[in-house]
């Protein structure tokens, strides 16, 4: 509890702290540095980043690697819209991050005097990439905005949120009554629903599992149900890992591709977790599935389009999944698990055939790649052509070990969502996965990284060239251009940073080069290209 000669700014970080928050990730200026002010004292750790937008993604890494809100700290104006991309990307993709800005103050707000990083409403333009704003007034409202933040990331769909600190009530006595409050619990399921999916379920001829982001924490009941009822796994990206990869049920992510798309046209019940079953997850919005459809969500929206369930179950999705699991009545069906077992086998060993040159290519480099990970190594993954594939044939095995920008898809996400994976998980290996371009986005966190000494093994793809966007040209019928560049020299600059860097010149040495990478004392940024496919 703070004192009451403690400030508002000073009382913050004491509130935070107890409710568990061990790291901010933030750049303090003249107009936050009443923020800072508790922090020596404080057990939190905080980051220094190179960028607002570093700060967001990093807290959105920490808050998808581990499941608990990642927080970050930023300034008046140009510090929040710097950050509000990042703060796009949890928004889209149910990612609990919370922003915590100061502003101008109570009584100058958006006057037009020309203060500075003066915005004409700048709670406006944080409500576009949020599902909580907050500006507070008073110190009652300070609390009052964190503990309904912390309120609404324990007991609904996780989304971004923001609360907005004017510079004169940061220097404010807190007064008494900075304590953490009990937070609510995550809905659970109707019983009568949970009946009948079990009875839609059990009579099903061909069932079929589908989970996603919000199906994180439910893999094992989600497991357990698929190989009790011998019925095929397919994920989204953002479900990659809630069943493991290698599981001989589990055809991981294809709702974009035909072999995905059959089996759910097939399958006469669909058990759905955790996805609101966007165009970012089968990269059609016309496709809809129509039959037969069980829906889990926290979300009730969600629920409601746009995809008719015949079962629209409110709750946490594991909670939800151990009652269903519970409620299947005893039943044979090897024969079946059988035939899905070889249906998925038949399907994983039919697809390198269908490859096009590049998808070939790449391939070969992702199975270098996934053998020499460690089965729990967190990869961030960006928007870029390895990725693209990666979310396809790229096997994860653990839950929170794949993230990928999916609905904002924001370039220059991996790297520091990676970071701030790695100090969320620090006892498990952290990797990159990015293009040429798109590390340029961010690539100053190369800094942090190599400040913190983390041993993040950067796997960047150089094409030197926007590659998707010159063969979407392509195929379009557009003459390519404004598509290729003058790279730097990234293994210079890498190593300006005081990082590792490695060029591997054929597979054999990339594999190496993980392995090494997986020992350094710091980041280690690993360039790849196509000739190492020719060494």
């Amino acid at each position: 509890m703070s004192r009451a000669e403690h400030s508002t700014g000073e009382a913050l970080v004491g509130l935070l702290e107890s409710y568990g928050v061990d790291t901010i990730f933030g750049i303090p200026g003249v107009h936050n540095v009443e923020m800072y002010r508790a922090l020596p004292r404080s057990k939190i750790n905080h980051v220094l980043v190179r960028h607002e937008q570093g700060a967001g993604f990093m807290a959105d890494g920490y808050a998808r690697a581990t499941g608990k809100p990642g927080v970050c700290f930023t300034i008046t104006g140009p510090g929040l819209t710097n950050i509000m991309t990042p703060l796009g990307q949890s928004w889209s993709d149910s990612s609990p991050v919370f922003c915590i800005s100061s502003a101008l103050d109570i009584t100058d707000s958006a006057q037009g005097r020309g203060r500075l990083h003066e915005m004409q409403s700048q709670l406006g333009a944080a409500q576009t990439i949020t599902d909580l704003t907050v500006r507070a007034y008073t110190p009652q409202d300070v609390r009052d905005g964190v503990a309904r933040a912390f309120s609404a990331f324990a007991s609904r769909r996780p989304r971004p949120a923001y609360l907005e600190l004017p510079l004169d009530l940061l220097k404010y006595p807190s007064g008494p009554g900075w304590t953490a409050h009990k937070t609510p619990k995550l809905p659970q399921a109707d019983a009568d629903q949970i009946r009948e999916a079990a009875t839609l379920l059990s009579n099903a001829k061909s069932p079929l599992v589908l989970l996603g982001g919000g199906a994180q924490g439910a893999g094992m009941a989600a497991l357990a149900i698929a190989e009790k009822l011998g019925a095929p796994i397919l994920t989204t990206t953002a479900g990659k890992g809630t069943a493991p990869g290698d599981h001989p049920l589990c055809l991981g992510y294809r709702l974009a591709s035909a072999s995905g798309r059959k089996l759910l046209q097939e399958a006469d019940v669909i058990l759905c977790a955790g996805s609101e079953l966007s165009e970012t997850d089968f990269w059609e919005s016309g496709f809809h599935l129509s039959k037969g459809l069980i829906r889990i969500d926290l979300d009730p929206m969600v629920l409601a389009r746009p995809h008719a369930a015949e079962i629209a179950i409110l709750a946490d999705a594991a909670s939800a999944l151990d009652c269903i699991l519970a409620a299947l009545p005893a039943a044979d069906h090897s024969a079946r698990r059988k035939a899905s077992e070889k249906k998925i086998a038949d399907i994983l060993s039919a697809e390198p055939a269908e490859d096009d040159a590049l998808r070939k290519m790449l391939r070969q480099v992702l199975a270098v790649i996934r053998a020499n990970l460690p089965r729990e190594t967190v990869i961030a993954s960006d928007m870029t052509q390895i990725a693209y594939a990666a979310n396809e044939i790229f096997p994860v095995y653990e839950p929170r070990t794949w993230l990928h920008p999916v609905g904002f898809g924001t370039l220059g996400f991996a790297l520091p969502a990676g970071i701030g994976a790695k100090f969320g998980t620090p006892d498990k290996p952290v990797a990159v996965m990015i293009g040429d371009y798109g590390i340029q986005y961010t690539i100053n966190e190369l800094g942090t990284a190599a400040e913190h000494k983390l041993p993040l093994i950067i796997l960047m793809w150089n094409n030197d060239a926007l590659g998707q966007i010159r063969d979407d040209m392509v195929n379009k019928g557009i003459q390519p251009n404004a598509v290729t560049l003058i790279n730097p020299d990234f293994q210079a600059l890498a190593k300006a940073y005081r990082c590792n860097a490695e060029k591997p010149d054929s597979l054999k040495s990339l594999a190496e080069a993980i392995g090494r990478a997986l020992k350094a004392d710091g980041p280690t940024l690993i360039e790849m290209t196509p000739r190492m496919l020719n060494g």
